[in-house]
């Protein structure tokens, strides 16, 4: 183990030197970094929320809404599938989870029955029903009125879904607004953790959040008047998001049945109208969207077309022409902002419920740059404490140690760079727990050296047994660590990831810096000089 060839040696100096490199620009300020040369190293370890500043949202899914959605769609199903069997009913009504049908002949109720429970029931999880627990019980009430129920497992289902869902929109959206290593994660069955380090308009990011984002296009009922509040069958009243230019009521009656779909959207863009200047809102359809828009635009020439988003009318123009090339554009009172978030709604996708905001924190940037100082300072009383104690327990070797300390130091820093990870307080006290873990392997090949002297062997012997004896310990130690470090990585989530990683690098820069550079150091020591008898 005393032995090292050319090539190791260079590869060593190399590492080294490319640890200090790549660390070197966590030093340096962005603005001056983003001067620099750009065959030099350009990226940096991430603050998090704690050091940073920034916003913290605790969003919760609104199941309400949820399970009404179902209902609806529920009840919708079940006048289709009455009508269609011929079957006569006097009355269909929903309460928080079933939907009730008052059959005009009782007599009829059990076949009513067998006819819902084939054609509406599944099993959880999808598929037709044949096997399992059916997503919705179908039964008679005492009253005599067909009831359709969801199972409790259906409900569950749909919850994990519509959180699924969100969460994957609302990375989308928060993506799109360029925030830096945004942290989104599930909490609890229906809630979800959204921090961004860094966001000085917490109130753009809620707004943003906040919308449902469902986008449909419906034709406007012509023939009715909104100022009178009556509401033909098959239509209903919205109102607008601003009010008619032209001294209307600012709302509409809009034909329930959806024509296009914001789900057939590929792309939405902000921009100008090269005739008016105004902001408007581009958008583009997939082929299944483009074909629809393009029938419906046929059809219905003169008429005017509404643009639902959450149940308000953003514009309602009048179609002059056939529209088939699959693109449309959104006007209305937009400013550049306005115009940017609408874009960044219909392009990440409809939430499938409304999200609300159970808690709302901010960090300023000053009690950020107190934890940094904090953290800085600890680590540098832990440094020097550790470097004290080994030149004082061990002399030149203690030295030796420290100096491949230094280079852990560098390494574990070049490596979170590389990475851009995200340093939070826990990391940085993983960070400072690893200054001490990392001389471990250090104290044990050195006490093996001192016990090898104290047996009266040769230094290089001393050397050779005190190396190879504590290897074995030392990898034993740092496996273990390691796989403590794996589960609270898989089981733990944002800084507690944070901490299992940086003490992860840690060790294994330690493994390097104790083991093989702290080593070359040593032996070129000793062959150098080339003592009688070592003082360890």
């Amino acid at each position: 183990m005393l032995y090292f060839s050319k090539w190791k040696i260079y590869a060593i100096i190399a590492v080294c030197a490319a640890s200090v490199l790549f660390s070197l620009p966590n030093l340096i300020s962005r603005q001056l970094l983003e001067r620099a040369p750009d065959w030099l190293p350009h990226r940096q370890v991430n603050l998090g929320l704690d050091l940073r500043g920034g916003s913290y949202l605790l969003l919760e899914v609104d199941m309400a809404t949820v399970l009404k959605e179902r209902l609806d769609h529920l009840q919708d199903s079940v006048r289709t599938e009455l009508r269609a069997g011929n079957v006569g009913y006097t009355g269909i009504s929903e309460d928080s989870r079933a939907v009730r049908v008052q059959v005009r002949d009782s007599a009829q109720a059990q076949d009513v029955v067998r006819l819902l429970r084939t054609k509406l029931a599944t099993n959880v999880g999808g598929g037709p029903l044949g096997g399992g627990r059916p997503d919705i019980n179908v039964d008679v009430g005492v009253d005599g009125a067909v009831i359709l129920q969801l199972s409790e497992d259906a409900i569950k289902e749909k919850l994990q879904r519509s959180v699924e869902q969100s969460i994957e929109i609302v990375r989308r959206r928060i993506d799109e607004t360029g925030v830096n290593e945004p942290s989104i994660a599930r909490q609890g069955e229906g809630r979800i953790l959204v921090q961004l380090p860094g966001v000085t308009d917490p109130d753009r990011i809620k707004r943003l959040l906040g919308q449902t984002a469902k986008m449909t296009f419906r034709l406007v009922d012509v023939n009715a008047d909104p100022s009178t509040g009556r509401v033909p069958s098959g239509a209903e009243l919205l109102p607008s998001v601003e009010s008619d230019r032209r001294g209307g009521s600012g709302r509409y009656v809009v034909k329930r049945r959806v024509e296009v779909d914001g789900a057939n959207l590929v792309n939405a863009r902000a921009g100008n109208n090269p005739q008016t200047g105004e902001w408007v809102v581009n958008f583009e359809f997939d082929a299944v969207g483009a074909r629809r828009f393009a029938d419906i635009t046929k059809a219905n020439v003169n008429r005017p077309f509404a643009i639902v988003l959450d149940n308000k009318v953003i514009s309602a123009p009048v179609i002059r022409e056939p529209i088939t090339g699959g693109r449309g554009q959104i006007s209305g009172s937009f400013n550049a902002q306005s115009a940017n978030d609408l874009a960044v709604l219909l392009r990440a996708g409809a939430l499938p419920a409304p999200l609300i905001v159970i808690e709302e924190r901010s960090v300023g940037p000053d009690l950020g740059a107190d934890a940094i100082n904090a953290g800085i300072y600890s680590c540098l009383v832990g440094f020097t404490l550790v470097v004290s104690y080994m030149v004082a327990a061990y002399g030149l070797f203690g030295v030796f140690a420290n100096i491949a300390l230094l280079f852990n130091l560098f390494l574990t820093v070049a490596i979170l760079s590389l990475m851009q990870a995200t340093l939070t307080l826990p990391g940085i006290a993983g960070i400072l727990l690893t200054l001490g873990m990392s001389v471990d392997a250090n104290i044990l090949i050195n006490e093996r050296i001192r016990e090898e002297t104290r047996k009266g062997k040769t230094p290089y012997s001393a050397m050779e047994a005190g190396f190879k004896r504590a290897f074995s310990t030392i990898f034993d130690a740092n496996i273990t660590t390691l796989i403590k470090m794996l589960i609270l990585f898989s089981l733990g989530s944002g800084s507690i990831k944070g901490f299992a990683v940086s003490i992860s690098i840690g060790i294994m820069t330690s493994m390097f810096t104790a083991v093989v550079l702290a080593r070359l150091m040593m032996v070129t020591w000793l062959r150098r000089v080339k003592p009688v008898a070592l003082q360890v």
